[in-house]
């Protein structure tokens, strides 16, 4: 059995680390990741000894990768076309009609969501990406939120399966990295792209409504960075824009408590990372981070947008035995959510879908 893995080639953030450590279980003859872009994600993917082949675009609008890569899929005879994100997923429905090519799909983020801020062209592109959604034939929904999700979307419920994000979880916590805050500061680390989807500017209220305020450290970059700066002005050495970051595990390591305020997402590998780190968890209210975080004991859920609620966790984090509940936190993310299991639940799929 030979899967391919398409993916844009531009991302930074979760998708990336899920594909590239997903492919690494597998034997590096039933994989090869195509890209469209040369980037972080297909020098670290060429790194970890998976076959990755770039398709390169003059622009994200030049479709004639299309012919190419049904070209490809044809003479390598590739069983299953597994796409990852909204521009792989559109380009799946021509790839699909050329070649026949059973496809499935890792959904990582609201596609109803993808395209926010985008005017007249995001508002088009978000139909386009629904209506690539619908012509699946299976579906990977990485906690059972997500899965109803998809099925709200008209997809039929037997099509999803729900297969729980994992990584390779660790004895020993990360070297601790050295970090642009005063000695003996309550670090929150928030590893997100710079996106609306993201809740950044939620984070900035909440912050100002607290009297004593923690360090708050942004790891990531993404196209709303200028506009981030300007509405952080007002907490100047509170708040600390890192970019994108190599050493993200020991960022974790190095703070006392994660954060993620997103207003969507399925099941985030940065709170699984932070885990591995032995540190809480703030979260807003979305995928699966309820069967991760237990209300207490191992962090905070809240819900999305709301700028009261998620200063009253960070409130409670900074009065909390941090160390403890990150201890607690590990012990049940490795056992429920490891690379083994995410490995051997897609394989099962792989092979049920491709012998129809």
């Amino acid at each position: 059995m030979k899967v391919l893995h398409v993916i844009s080639g531009g991302e930074t953030g979760g998708s990336r680390k899920h594909v590239i450590t997903l492919l690494e279980q597998f034997d590096p003859a039933e994989v090869t990741l195509a890209v469209f872009q040369e980037g972080a994600l297909a020098e670290e993917a060429r790194a970890s000894g998976i076959r990755t082949v770039l398709f390169a675009q003059k622009s994200r609008y030049d479709l004639s990768v299309l012919s190419r890569l049904s070209a490809f899929i044809k003479e390598e005879q590739f069983d299953i076309l597994h796409t990852h994100g909204p521009r792989a997923n559109l380009f799946g429905i021509y790839v699909k009609k050329r070649t026949g090519i059973c496809w499935v799909t890792t959904v990582h983020s609201d596609p109803a969501l993808d395209f926010v801020k985008g005017g007249i062209k995001g508002r088009v592109f978000t139909r386009i990406s629904l209506y690539a959604i619908r012509q699946m034939d299976h579906y990977f929904a990485v906690s059972d939120r997500f899965k109803q999700n998809l099925v709200s979307l008209g997809i039929r419920p037997e099509k999803v399966t729900t297969v729980y994000n994992g990584i390779h979880f660790t004895e020993e916590a990360a070297e601790a990295a050295a970090l642009p805050v005063p000695e003996h500061s309550f670090v929150i680390a928030m590893v997100a792209r710079l996106h609306p989807i993201k809740g950044h500017e939620v984070v900035f209220e909440a912050l100002r409504r607290l009297e004593a305020k923690p360090q708050l450290l942004l790891v990531g970059d993404g196209p709303i960075e200028d506009e981030l700066h300007e509405k952080a002005k007002d907490l100047y050495g509170h708040v600390h824009f890192l970019g994108f970051r190599q050493d993200v595990a020991g960022i974790y390591a190095a703070s006392d408590v994660a954060l993620l305020a997103s207003y969507s997402e399925s099941f985030p590998l940065a709170l699984l990372e932070a885990a591995n780190e032995r540190i809480p968890l703030i979260s807003t209210d979305v995928g699966g981070v309820g069967e991760l975080i237990t209300e207490g004991e191992t962090g905070w859920i809240v819900p999305t947008g709301e700028a009261e609620a998620l200063a009253e966790a960070i409130q409670k984090a900074m009065q909390a035995d941090v160390k403890q509940m990150g201890e607690k936190l590990y012990e049940h993310a490795s056992t429920h959510f490891s690379l083994e299991q995410l490995h051997k639940a897609t394989k099962e799929v792989y092979t049920k879908i491709a012998s129809r």
